[in-house]
């Protein structure tokens, strides 16, 4: 305001600092703050660059990462502070945009939570969990992920990567662990949720054959 009326007016600034209480030093303290380049220009510069090459899918930790890859050391809470002010915040892969949801209803027999949390054992191939996970790429497209997971070892048994959700990425893992499966004497339990897969006739008649106990966990349950 000050440069703006000794600009205009043509008023001298040791007029305008007596009537503005105003010590010159303190005026050209922030004179020079104002004139000195922003110091972390590069760095905007940087998480702009990773936010489009992410197609603006990333939030403040994987950009965090991304410039720790790169050789750039900084807080995520200033990586955060500095996209907020930016506004390049993730806005392409919102939570209820990448939430991928298998859960439809019953359609089928819902199978009783026989595992009941209980997540450990010291036999392998007793406890089985599998899942289905959504994965959206920087092109856009979308992967889906089926794993079968023993409880014994936390090892992965079989999975099968889709472009879709579609039935066979129950079906083609199952069949595969259940190929893998030694001849024991006791039965072997698989858990999930009550996602459609899961509930689909051919999914447990598969399961029936082969002697197999079906666990559900309730619906919404994530921890599970």
């Amino acid at each position: 305001m000050i440069t703006e009326l000794h600009e205009t007016l043509n008023i001298k600034l040791s007029i305008l600092f007596k009537v503005a209480k105003l010590a010159k030093s303190v005026y050209y303290y922030w004179i020079n703050q104002f004139n000195k380049p922003n110091k972390d220009d590069e760095l905007i510069k940087v998480i702009k660059e990773i936010c489009k090459e992410s197609n603006y899918t990333y939030g403040y930790r994987r950009v965090t990462q991304d410039l720790s890859n790169r050789g750039i050391n900084v807080n995520h809470k200033k990586v955060r502070r500095l996209m907020k002010e930016l506004g390049l915040s993730c806005s392409k892969f919102t939570h209820r945009g990448r939430k991928f949801r298998s859960f439809k209803g019953k359609v089928g027999k819902v199978a009783k939570n026989i595992i009941n949390r209980r997540f450990k054992t010291h036999v392998p191939f007793q406890k089985i969990v599998t899942d289905i996970t959504e994965f959206k790429l920087k092109n856009g497209q979308k992967l889906y992920l089926s794993p079968f997971m023993d409880l014994y070892s936390s090892e992965i048994i079989s999975f099968e990567i889709s472009k879709r959700p579609s039935l066979e990425i129950v079906i083609n893992p199952l069949k595969e662990m259940i190929a893998m499966r030694p001849d024991l004497s006791y039965r072997l339990t698989i858990h999930s949720d009550q996602g459609w897969h899961y509930q689909h006739s051919q999914y447990t008649k598969l399961l029936k054959a082969n002697k197999v106990f079906q666990s559900m966990s309730r619906k919404g349950n994530c921890l599970d």
